[in-house]
């Protein structure tokens, strides 16, 4: 995912530091999307990594460095910026509620028939029992953890969620199905 496991940003030469920057950059929407919690941490102190020891090098080069004018930012002010990003992101993850395995919720070992129902039980609670793509692939992570139950729902006759575009839908064969077997959660 990310080149973090290998050399210490100070250690690379100028060319594979602006290569690994530029990768960094291009994967970042991606991890942000798709990535586990530790691929999306890796990605982001990695990033950090590159774009600090570029900003030492190169400070003229950014506008972050060069403050309007040709001076680079001292020493200070950088730990200030960094201290700053942090506690912004360490407030919001304590503003987040917690995630249902920390509440003794956990889904990884559901009943399949039950962790298809929650599935599509979400679905039916969404409005007009549509959602996003991205949004239902998270919460299908989080409810059915083996894509192969999700792919069923899909691919049986009749199916119970279709893809439109961008969004997935309850089918009403969905609905019929949730309504016979859906077990209490």
């Amino acid at each position: 995912m990310t080149d973090r496991p290998g050399i210490p940003a100070r250690e690379l030469s100028d060319e594979e530091l602006e290569r690994q920057g530029v990768h960094a950059h291009a994967m970042r929407h991606w991890v942000f999307l798709h990535g586990t919690a530790e691929q999306f941490r890796t990605h982001t102190e990695r990033m950090l990594e590159l774009e600090q020891e570029y900003l030492r090098r190169h400070p003229q080069r950014t506008w972050q460095g060069s403050g309007g004018e040709a001076e680079a930012p001292s020493r200070d002010d950088r730990i200030r910026d960094l201290v700053q990003t942090f506690s912004r992101a360490i407030t919001a993850l304590l503003d987040e509620q917690p995630p249902a395995a920390a509440t003794g919720q956990s889904t990884a070992r559901r009943d399949p028939v039950q962790a298809q129902a929650a599935l599509l039980r979400r679905f039916a609670e969404a409005p007009d029992g549509r959602m996003h793509k991205l949004e239902a692939h998270q919460i299908a992570r989080q409810l059915a953890p083996d894509s192969h139950l999700v792919a069923q729902l899909y691919r049986q006759d009749p199916p119970l969620l279709q893809a439109d575009r961008d969004t997935r839908v309850i089918t009403d064969a969905g609905r019929a199905w949730l309504e016979q077997y859906s077990v209490p959660a």
